[in-house]
């Protein structure tokens, strides 16, 4: 489970900034060397095959840097690296959230300088105790919006990166590779150790990126394009070499949080309704099924895997925008991005793992998803993949199938009568074009099935008074857990609504 501090403290240091003049000086080059994306994937191949260099470690005395303390030490603005429009960039202190430094290089026509490290990038704003110092060293970068106030992309930790999205609040973040996630103490946190950034198109800013870690070492190009409001996106090429044999290995790993929502009410200790960045994973799978699988907040750490053939496209939604569904007005979690993955080219056989882990607090990111590809992953192999990452408000694309808006759980059993034992309600909303002028005699019925138990009701009904909307309401025994329950609605032998599967534990 990743601590969420390290985020609240990005998302605190990236607000309520403002352009100063531009009086001082950007940070010092040294002498510049060439560099092409051919030159780091092979730098990076031979980093793989020679003898392991060691990590970054972590800086004497950012453990001392809290919470409080990285929020009062500020990049100065008149050092911001870059023009005012859009693509200029700052960097991050080191703190006890993110302590090891990066190397970074600002690239100008095949020609890589690298940017001066040092403590006088930053000043001290006014707070409460002693002012902190801040170290020799940065821990990452961010992109800043044209005017200087705030930021909507940003590189910090490990190989963690985020952006603002559509709606301009950050939420979920993205990760460069997973290792191992959900093999208890297997784990690892691969490292984004050096950063190059370029201007090599109108419009869009390159940052390239070098992976290390014990069993892979990784170039990674980003191709970052400010869409908003419509999405930010990013291209993304990685050539990914092992050192090591990989048993699971994560490829455009998403890490969430989710505590509870409407679909597990006895879990919100909380006065807030709901508290979560992302409430569904969706799929749009090879074989052409929409899959929604909503987020939950198990007992024990659990992982699932949804096996695929060349998948079209995965992420983890924010599909609730309702204010008053979460009455936050201090972090906003109406206004998470969603963070939607489309792969360039066949990817082939593999599966869409998800994995969750219990909380009781929202400064744990407890949700992880990524594609996992079904051949074994051996060392001194190498793999790569294209795709594209898009930060949006909405859904991925307009497909015509109904999707899930509404969903609660409950007790079994008609309303007024006694419960059925061993048993649980699930109610489940649809709504969409492809529902438009059904009615009970339209031939619409719900397909239900579990892999536990079995399905004692299944009812499905267009609601009273509203628009292209259809309830279905399951009761199913769950004595033995976790059960899984896939249900959609169809019409003779085509679906009309994407698939949900709900799990019970």
């Amino acid at each position: 489970m990743i601590d969420r501090r390290q985020s609240l403290a990005l998302m605190g240091s990236a607000l309520g900034w403002a352009l100063a003049a531009r009086a001082g000086a950007a940070p010092a080059l040294a002498k510049g060397e060439p560099f092409s994306w051919e030159w780091l994937q092979t730098y990076a191949k031979s980093l793989a095959t020679g003898k392991p260099r060691p990590l970054p470690k972590p800086v004497p005395g950012a453990q001392a840097i809290d919470y409080d303390a990285v929020n009062r030490i500020q990049y100065r603005a008149d050092r911001t690296i870059g023009a005012d429009d859009g693509y200029g960039m700052r960097l991050f202190p080191l703190s006890r959230y993110a302590n090891s430094p990066v190397q970074l290089f600002v690239v100008t026509k095949g020609v890589a300088r690298h940017v001066d490290h040092e403590g006088a990038l930053f000043e001290i704003v006014a707070g409460e105790g002693p002012a902190p110092r801040p170290l020799d060293g940065v821990a990452g970068l961010r992109l800043i919006n044209k005017g200087g106030v705030g930021d909507w992309l940003a590189f910090l930790g490990a190989s963690y990166f985020r952006s603002a999205g559509a709606l301009d609040q950050y939420g979920l973040s993205a990760r460069g590779l997973a290792i191992d996630t959900g093999i208890d103490g297997r784990e690892e946190f691969p490292q984004f150790t050096a950063f190059w950034v370029a201007r090599e198109a109108p419009g869009s800013i390159t940052i390239y990126a070098l992976l290390e870690g014990p069993s892979v070492v990784g170039a990674y190009r980003f191709v970052n394009r400010d869409k908003r409001p419509q999405a930010v996106l990013q291209d993304v090429s990685c050539e990914l070499f092992f050192r090591k044999d990989v048993e699971r290995l994560g490829v455009a790993p998403l890490t969430s949080m989710f505590w509870y929502d409407e679909g597990n009410r006895p879990q919100a200790i909380d006065w807030r309704p709901e508290i979560h960045d992302s409430d569904c994973l969706l799929i749009h799978n090879g074989a052409g099924e929409r899959i929604c699988r909503p987020l939950g907040n198990p007992p024990r750490a659990t992982i699932n895997s949804f096996t695929d053939t060349s998948p079209k496209g995965f992420g983890l939604l924010q599909r609730d925008r309702d204010f008053d569904h979460y009455q936050d007005d201090g972090v906003f979690y109406h206004k998470r991005p969603s963070l939607w993955i489309e792969p360039k080219g066949d990817w082939g056989a593999g599966a869409v793992s998800l994995y969750e882990i219990p909380t009781q607090r929202e400064v744990d990111d407890n949700i992880v998803a990524f594609w996992t590809p079904a051949a074994p992953v051996k060392a001194g192999s190498s793999l790569t993949f294209d795709y594209r990452l898009r930060w949006i408000a909405g859904e991925p694309d307009a497909d015509p199938l109904a999707r899930v808006v509404d969903r609660w759980t409950g007790i079994a059993g008609r309303p007024g009568h006694d419960p059925i034992p061993n048993a649980r309600r699930l109610v489940v909303d649809f709504q969409g074009a492809s529902l438009k002028g059904l009615d009970r005699n339209s031939g619409v019925r719900a397909v239900v099935g579990v892999d536990r138990g079995k399905v004692i009701t299944a009812d499905a009904y267009p609601v009273v008074g509203a628009t292209n909307r259809w309830r279905l309401i399951i009761d199913s025994s769950t004595e033995k857990q976790p059960v899984n329950l896939r249900a959609t609605l169809e019409i003779g032998d085509r679906a009309i609504t994407e698939t949900l599967i709900q799990q019970f534990y």
